[in-house]
């Protein structure tokens, strides 16, 4: 379990094939003091085991499905990844109740920059719009942030100077894919509102169907 408050930005160092997926291989030295085999990462939001410690670097082992499914398939040596050690108990929860498990990949629709500040529009499937609400929770790219709008398959999330500085997301360009994680509440309830089949029932069904259009 995670909060969604990056500890750093890392770069990738190695990606090594090692079928049938790869080593990932990211330097972070301040944190290899306090790290250990088996421990969890979130990887740009993905949870990962650290299978290798060795000297500033630490490895990850991330297999087809999961290059598949997120945008570390994407990653060169090279690239910057944002790390979140796993949550421990009586740690402050500052941002939300993450899980590390990636629900699908959006991509960044349209950036508007004031100066420093920036609102950011993604393009993300439908499916999981029904799990947001304007001024909700989502991780994007393990970051957590606060969804401005709610289209049918567009998010909007406004980023202060900081996050932009020290994530990821500071340097996205238009058509960039990115990590996407629901509030883990939201699944529970829109998985209590569906019947057999995946369909809402009773009143709800009206309702889902007028927030759909």
């Amino acid at each position: 379990m995670f909060t969604g408050l990056v500890e750093l930005r890392a770069e990738v160092v190695q990606i090594a094939s090692v079928p049938p997926g790869v080593r990932l291989v990211v330097r972070a030295p301040s944190i290899v003091p306090e790290l250990h085999i088996g421990a969890s990462i979130a990887v740009n939001g993905c949870c990962l085991t650290v299978v290798d410690i060795s000297g500033d670097t630490f490895g990850f082992d991330a297999g087809a499905e999961t290059l598949s499914r997120t945008n570390l398939g994407r990653l060169r040596p090279g690239s910057g990844v944002n790390l979140e050690r796993s949550l421990r108990l009586g740690d402050r929860l500052g941002g939300h109740f993450v899980t590390g498990h990636i629900d699908g990949v959006g991509y960044l629709d349209r950036r508007l920059d004031d100066r420093d500040w920036s609102t950011f529009w993604f393009r993300v499937p439908a499916n999981l719009t029904r799990q947001m609400a304007s001024k909700g929770s989502v991780a994007i790219d393990g970051v957590s942030l606060t969804l401005v709008d709610v289209e049918r398959e567009r998010l909007s999330v406004a980023l202060i100077p900081h996050t932009l500085q020290v994530t990821t997301l500071g340097p996205l360009q238009v058509g960039d894919p990115v990590n996407l994680e629901t509030d883990v509440l939201a699944k529970y309830v829109e998985q209590q509102l569906r019947g057999d089949g995946g369909a809402l029932d009773g009143p709800f069904a009206k309702w889902s169907s007028a927030a759909g259009s």
